[in-house]
């Protein structure tokens, strides 16, 4: 008997492996963290399987996102991975990975972390939604705008609502699976 799952993974496997795995369940580790929402900002304006399909590629490109790393990448190395087919090609998108690396390196100078910073939106807990049908979640709440201007004061880029949101779904920070997937009881329990 095949297990149900929310619509949107659709049949491809490397979507279904990835909402089986990883989509929702709560995340505090900051490597991760700091890994999607870096990827989460890839994907503006694109499909999450895009992006899927290339992160291996933005892991070895970037450090596997350990984000000292990243903040000193130069110009020229940034430049040549706009040469790069593997990644998405776009200037802004690229360099906002080293942005982002920046930014979480003063976040961590100040004594804050990005796992504290994210999860102090949801106090600490994921917020538990019954949705039935995917056209009942939303694309924003009041968390992810909160989030997002925090994020942004904090000189993070491509960071907005929606965003923001995409991150929290992934990272577990809310649980959006669909009562009818058999992943939603699960992460409720968990």
């Amino acid at each position: 008997m095949s297990k149900s799952r929310c619509p949107w993974c659709g049949t491809d496997p490397s979507y279904r492996t990835y909402h089986d795995r990883e989509w929702g369940l709560p995340v505090r580790d900051e490597r991760t963290l700091f890994e999607q929402l870096c990827l989460e900002g890839q994907q503006a304006g694109l499909s999450w399987l895009t992006v899927l399909r290339k992160r291996e590629r933005y892991r070895s490109q970037f450090h596997n996102f350990e984000f000292e790393a990243v903040a000193r990448m130069p110009d020229r190395s940034l430049e040549m991975r706009l040469r790069d087919a593997g990644l998405i090609r776009n200037r802004l998108k690229i360099f906002a990975i080293r942005n982002n690396g920046r930014a979480l390196r003063k976040l961590h100078d100040s004594g804050n972390t990005l796992t504290s910073l994210l999860w102090r939106f949801v106090d600490g807990q994921p917020i538990q939604h019954h949705f039935v049908h995917q056209s009942d979640v939303t694309s924003r709440n009041q968390q992810s705008d909160a989030m997002s201007h925090a994020l942004k004061q904090s000189g993070f880029s491509f960071c907005g609502t929606t965003i923001c949101y995409a991150l929290m779904q992934a990272t577990g920070l809310v649980n959006d699976h669909l009562v009818s997937c058999y992943r939603h009881a699960q992460l409720v329990k968990n």
